[in-house]
């Protein structure tokens, strides 16, 4: 005869059966509710890929936000250059005109020493436009001969000793703009030999 009280395993052990309101029926709940940690712990799986998904979406704007910059900054600093080179050009168009005079003269009326001064008017305007930009000239002439900013085409004897490895006669001008050397002045080069 079996206990209503008692049930028979699968093991066949018999297993007082829970009864209503007894602490064993309270606690059969809380087994049921074990699965919910397992849905937290997948539902926590899923916080680090919404996580991930976040710093990636985040990485993007980052990444399109400096493209953008690097764009932006580019064209406008081809703005900036084209705007010094107009306002160059522009302070050369007097210059310009000038020179355009000059070539134009009329051979049968004017002289050659009209021809002369208006060339030279136009050289010094041209020289003081550029002057104003940032150009020097190379000071080459009867200077110490320097590598660094003066270009030996020839060499020739030199008198005295003290004028020894220095700078006779400039072939070409040199230039500098803004202290960087934009070509070397091309010189003879004089050499002592006692």
């Amino acid at each position: 005869m079996t206990d209503h009280n008692t049930e028979q395993s699968s093991t066949g052990a018999t297993e007082p059966a829970a009864e209503p309101g007894s602490p064993a029926d309270r606690a059969a709940p809380e087994q049921g509710s074990q699965d919910a940690p397992g849905e937290t712990r997948a539902n926590a799986g899923s916080a680090p890929e919404s996580e991930l998904q976040s710093l990636r979406d985040r990485y993007l704007r980052l990444a399109a936000e400096y493209d953008n910059f690097r764009k932006r900054t580019e064209r406008e600093r081809s703005e900036a250059w084209t705007r010094a080179q107009a306002q160059v050009v522009q302070q050369l168009l007097d210059a310009l005109d000038d020179l355009q005079r000059v070539a134009h003269f009329n051979t049968e009326t004017a002289s050659v020493q009209s021809l002369l001064d208006g060339v030279q008017m136009v050289e010094r305007k041209l020289f003081r436009v550029l002057e104003g930009a940032g150009l020097e000239v190379v000071d080459a002439s009867g200077r110490p001969f320097d590598p660094s900013v003066h270009e030996a085409l020839m060499t020739t004897a030199a008198d005295r000793q003290e004028d020894d490895e220095s700078v006779g006669q400039v072939f070409q001008q040199g230039y500098r703009f803004k202290g960087e050397l934009l070509r070397p002045a091309r010189v003879q080069v004089r050499k002592f030999e006692g």
